[in-house]
């Protein structure tokens, strides 16, 4: 109905993507802007959900899209103004990432399509389990993280590395239009939802989605996307 063309790229090492040992935010900006070079896409809009979100910011900060929406956002949670709000496991993730991020590559490195399911659905409010283990949804869901572990678990313990540790991207010289949805019972992807991160990005609007959680993306894409498309026709 809102006639949007949605292609979903495979970062380095998930999926089929090829594997890129040490690559960096930046690195896959320049992936996207060669993507679309080569496609001829002209101006395009880009989401960036859960721990895609520092990606996508790195594509805007990187001129490669001309407006941005994230989704259910992983925070910056090496930012030191988080360093008391943090559970002591993830603080100590964070710190392994920041200081020795081979070391914790190779921690995540443990990771299954299992674990991942396993950590999503105990971590998650029951308005968003509600969604998750719908018989479709669930099937669908499993069926990417079997895709995305294809390779390996590689490509993902370098993505949530660079997630975890700091970012090093210069978001106050982001120019496109940016909006920050979270649900409001999500807990997991930012400890205050959100509020830093968009003040730290120039003309950014966040959106809190009433009695949502992380599943805000799913439960309510339309008007996320009625937005972006909105701020992508705006001159």
């Amino acid at each position: 109905d809102l006639g949007v063309r949605l292609i979903s790229l495979d970062r380095p090492g998930l999926g089929v993507s090829t594997p890129a040992p040490g690559r960096t935010f930046a690195d896959f900006a320049a992936d996207v802007r060669a993507f679309a070079r080569r496609r001829g896409l002209g101006r395009t809009a880009m989401v960036g959900n859960s721990q895609g979100a520092p990606f996508a910011l790195a594509c805007a900060a990187g001129g490669a899209v001309s407006a941005l929406a994230l989704v259910s956002a992983a925070d910056e949670v090496a930012d030191p103004r988080f360093a008391g709000a943090l559970p002591e496991e993830l603080r100590r993730l964070v710190d392994l990432s920041t200081h020795d991020p081979e070391s914790a590559e190779k921690v995540f490195a443990g990771f299954t399509p299992q674990a991942m399911w396993d950590l999503v659905m105990g971590g998650s409010p029951p308005c968003d389990l509600a969604v998750y283990q719908r018989e479709e949804f669930a099937a669908r869901y499993r069926e990417a993280l079997r895709e995305a572990f294809a390779q390996g678990p590689e490509g993902y313990a370098r993505d949530t590395v660079l997630a975890m540790g700091p970012w090093g991207i210069d978001l106050s010289s982001i120019t496109v239009p940016v909006d920050v949805w979270y649900g409001e019972e999500d807990r997991t992807h930012s400890p205050d939802q959100g509020t830093g991160l968009t003040a730290r990005i120039p003309g950014a609007v966040r959106h809190v989605v009433p009695g949502a959680g992380g599943a805000v993306l799913w439960t309510d894409a339309e008007p996320i996307l009625r937005t972006l498309l909105g701020r992508l026709a705006t001159p």
